[in-house]
């Protein structure tokens, strides 16, 4: 695992090696190992490596690395599993050293770009330099696992894994684009293609940009996409008998699990004692001839902890576990450091245990294996079932009938509702008992109100429902979650919900939280349950090995029941979060309350201060939970102070920046 940052100019009066080393020093957590710079400067071009050391520790396996045959350059992250394979493709290559990064290389030169990275099997994001033809290129896995940012500066086109190699530049002039402001309000992260500021860009997921020349304006080029699997593997299923599924799951599983335990360093596991991670840590325990490294953050508060079905798990299989009992204190002492660790707005609250468990981890070892990617494929997520019941049972009622109950719950005041509930909750049956009902009851309204499925699901992942009252200035773009012509075409609304997922919260959410968090410590972490060609088999899949006699990941279910007893695993979905609506009230409650301000919303005029205010009024009476929407705004409030970028028109210090409306 390693950093890359790089620049391509017509003209510069800066010193390329120097601000090459200036950008990659930014994030040399990513690589703490070793760091590389590559200039050619008759052609404006310069590449920057920071390198985490993971396969082939010597010096061979130094980048920038340039071709055997001296046409190409390249500065990569990530990892290629099968590059013991394709180096057995290659026979009449002379090798220098054992690094993947060499026969991807080689691979390149022997077959060209998109052939070759259609044979490569792993996560990465690569920066190529044709030295022949003066091209550049930019390279991303299939799923995005790894992350490549780009963009345009005056007369420099920059790219890197991370914003702040970007900052790191002289000519980078920082934009707030209140556009993808307004999309990270409604989804708690910027998609894919937008980027917090003007004229940045994430490369999506299996995708090939090539510029012939550093102003030009290409727009990156599909070399694998979800929308084109999820419409193969929809309309031609597999119809074969449930055990053999089963046995087709489990043998690419192994394959998967078994490529990616290839490492010359320490290599471990995440365990949380779900579906997903047991059955990553039960593959390989069986592949494994000695104790696997396995690792699992539990809290005192009995409803997040996860920690006890983890040991259970870790028992039943063998493995050397390690767990960790994270107090409050310990937990939010990680909260001033998520601005820089992340980059990037973001505010998916699982992102504080992702970081504790990958600290834990990287006490023991560089490499850990996790288990996302399992709700995507399988469709583990309570939301699918939910959604489906609810839109099932909202076609039973008139639409009239609906808008009509929807209109009278809406005119009931929040206080009042919970005050009814609050008196009807002892003599009402247990299951109709509601907290905060009133609040409840406004969620419901809201769900009735809802005319489609889709619309039922996007008001599922909606954090603000109305982004641009909330930005000022702000303009929602249309994304797949909000656009249905960007939808694909798929036969039930199962698969398009998954779909939904896979190619926006997957990559945009979980994949950057993992890369981040892990990558904060210098661990490496791998998803074996992504690779490509897991998610093609997933995606021939029927919806009836997905969900089936109201258990979500039946498939994947069948798999772990041949290496854990299901009494270890069976138990309600928690997810992966902390009670971060709880700490606002208590103690976290004048960090926020100075970031929310009146004075500073208004000074700043990034969001509505009056609808800011009121949620989080609203929150401290304990009226409604808003952790979440105010989430988003704390976290990017705190991002803005420790990126220093230009609130509202004023530029940054260190920077001409400016706010862009």
């Amino acid at each position: 695992m390693c950093g890359i940052a790089g620049f391509w100019s017509r003209s510069s009066a800066h010193d390329a090696r120097a601000v090459t080393t200036e950008m990659t020093d930014a994030i040399r957590y990513r690589g703490p190992d070793d760091s590389g710079c590559w200039v050619d400067a008759s052609a404006g071009i310069a590449l920057g490596h920071r390198r985490l050391s993971i396969i082939d520790l010597s010096p061979e396996g130094h980048q920038p690395m340039p071709s055997a045959s001296g046409r190409w350059v390249m500065a990569f992250n990530g990892e290629v599993y099968n590059f013991e394979e394709i180096r057995r493709q290659l026979p009449d290559c002379r090798w220098r050293g054992h690094s993947d990064t060499e026969v991807m290389l080689e691979a390149i030169d022997t077959w060209g770009l998109e052939a070759a990275v259609r044979r490569f099997l792993g996560m990465f994001a690569f920066a190529l330099w044709d030295r022949q033809e003066q091209k550049l290129h930019l390279v991303r896995d299939r799923l995005g696992i790894k992350p490549l940012y780009y963009g345009w500066s005056g007369n420099t086109f920059l790219f890197a894994s991370e914003l702040k190699a970007l900052r790191a530049h002289p000519d980078f002039c920082p934009r707030i684009n209140r556009d993808a402001l307004a999309l990270y309000v409604r989804h708690n992260y910027i998609p894919a293609p937008h980027s917090i500021y003007e004229g940045v860009y994430k490369l999506p997921p299996g995708a090939i940009l090539t510029l012939p020349g550093w102003d030009a304006r290409p727009s990156p080029q599909p070399y694998w996409s979800v929308r084109e699997v999820a419409f193969e593997g929809s309309h031609h299923p597999l119809s074969l008998p449930d055990g053999e599924a089963v046995d087709q799951l489990e043998q690419l599983l192994r394959d998967a699990v078994r490529l990616r335990m290839v490492a010359d360093v320490p290599l471990g596991a995440f365990l949380s004692g779900g579906v997903d991670s047991s059955v990553v840590v039960a593959l390989m325990q069986s592949l494994s001839s000695r104790p696997v490294k396995t690792f699992s953050i539990g809290f005192y508060e009995e409803e997040y902890d996860e920690a006890k079905c983890a040991a259970a798990v870790a028992r039943h299989l063998g493995t050397d576990h390690a767990e960790l009992y994270v107090t409050p204190a310990e937990a939010m002492a990680v909260i001033p450091r998520l601005p820089e660790m992340f980059d990037e707005p973001f505010a998916d609250s699982s992102q504080i245990p992702t970081f504790l468990v990958s600290q834990l981890a990287r006490r023991e070892v560089t490499v850990s294996l996790s288990g996302d990617g399992g709700d995507e494929l399988f469709a583990g997520y309570t939301r699918y079932p939910w959604t489906l019941k609810t839109c099932q049972a909202l076609r039973r009622i008139p639409r009239p009938v609906r808008a009509a109950a929807a209109r009278t719950m809406s005119a009931i005041p929040i206080s009042a509702g919970n005050a009814l509930f609050s008196l009807l909750n002892p003599v009402l049956p247990r299951r109709y008992r509601q907290v905060r009902g009133g609040d409840k009851l406004h969620k419901l309204a809201n769900i009735l109100g809802s005319a489609r499925p889709g619309e039922v699901y996007k008001r599922a992942l909606t954090h603000w429902s109305q982004p641009d009252a909330v930005v000022c200035g702000g303009s929602e773009p249309r994304t797949v979650v909000t656009d249905e012509t960007r939808w694909a075409d798929v036969g039930t609304f199962l698969q398009q919900m998954m779909f939904i997922d896979q190619v926006s919260y997957l990559p945009d959410d979980i994949l950057t939280k993992v890369d981040r968090a892990s990558m904060a410590v210098s661990l490496e972490a791998r998803v074996p349950l992504l690779d490509h060609r897991v998610v093609e088999f997933a995606w021939r899949v029927p919806d009836n090995l997905k969900l089936r006699d109201g258990a979500t990941k039946w498939l994947l279910r069948q798999v772990l029941d041949r290496y854990v007893p299901r009494h270890l695993i069976e138990r309600p979905k928690m997810g992966f979060g902390v009670p971060i609506g709880h700490w606002m009230r208590g103690p976290l409650r004048d960090w926020a309350e100075d970031l929310l301000s009146e004075a500073r919303l208004n000074a700043e005029g990034v969001f509505a201060t009056a609808l800011v205010r009121q949620v989080w009024e609203d929150h401290l009476g304990g009226s409604r939970n808003w952790q979440y929407p105010l989430w988003d705004i704390l976290m990017f409030q705190a991002w803005s102070q420790s990126a220093s970028a230009a609130p509202a028109g004023a530029a940054p210090a260190g920077h001409a920046g400016q706010v862009s409306h």
